[in-house]
């Protein structure tokens, strides 16, 4: 881990030391300092598993999960199963996640590469997000994560009454109104490449067999979603 602190301390800009900063962002000093830079180290950085935030973004998405499931659990006593699971996706997705992420400055600790000008546009943000709850997990336990993630995250960041009201899954409103208006639509994998460290996804929409748009991604799931937006944007059709 030593390396680590030298590195990112010579890529974060600002005179304040690192555990200021993130004291600023968690509402409390960290205690072991490591667990948090690796949580900042993107695998643009280092491709080594032991190095970067993948593993601590596999354990604070698991911790996030549960922790907002059991919110929403109590926070709508008279709610059914299906729409506890739709908020709880729509609060955990990338999208929503990547927004809190910038909004709390963690874009500005994160080191990744910065060459790759498609990673400042991704979700990588929102993938450190998760990796600093594992990191907060590690570090101080569960019953004060859950409090982090209550009052830092959720309480500070999430407008549940506007996560209610919008849907921003653009592939099911996409298929919602071709079947409304008797279209054949489909998705279909265009291509797969390498750039750098990354694949990229490119997702085509045929619209009645003719192709309408496409988008990229990371993972196809993303590129669907791009190309979904894209094509709403693009027949201009209310879906009221």
């Amino acid at each position: 881990m030593g390396r680590l602190t030298s590195r990112l301390l010579n890529y974060i800009s600002g005179s304040k030391p690192l555990v200021l900063q993130l004291e600023h962002i968690l509402g409390f000093r960290p205690v072991h300092l490591p667990y948090y830079e690796l949580a900042l180290m993107h695998r643009s950085k280092i491709d080594d598993h032991n190095q970067n935030n993948e593993r601590l973004e596999f354990l604070g998405d698991a911790i996030l999960g549960s922790i907002v499931a059991e919110y929403l659990f109590k926070k709508y006593p008279n709610q059914q199963e299906g729409f506890l699971t739709e908020m709880r996706s729509r609060i955990v997705r990338r999208e929503t996640l990547n927004n809190v992420a910038l909004r709390m400055g963690l874009n500005k600790l994160v080191q990744f590469n910065q060459n790759d000008r498609g990673l400042g546009r991704s979700h990588i943000f929102g993938n450190a997000l998760e990796a600093l709850i594992g990191a907060v997990y590690l570090d101080i336990g569960f019953t004060r994560t859950r409090t982090f993630i209550l009052r830092q995250i959720i309480k500070t960041y999430i407008d549940l009454d506007q996560i209610e009201a919008t849907d921003t899954n653009y592939k099911n409103q996409l298929l919602s109104w071709a079947q409304r208006n008797a279209h054949s639509l489909s998705f279909e994998t265009i291509e797969e490449k390498q750039e750098g460290s990354r694949k990229v996804f490119s997702v085509g929409i045929l619209l009645n067999g003719k192709l309408l748009t496409i988008g990229n991604g990371y993972t196809k799931k993303d590129a669907g979603q791009v190309a979904a937006q894209k094509a709403l944007e693009q027949i201009k059709t209310p879906l009221e």
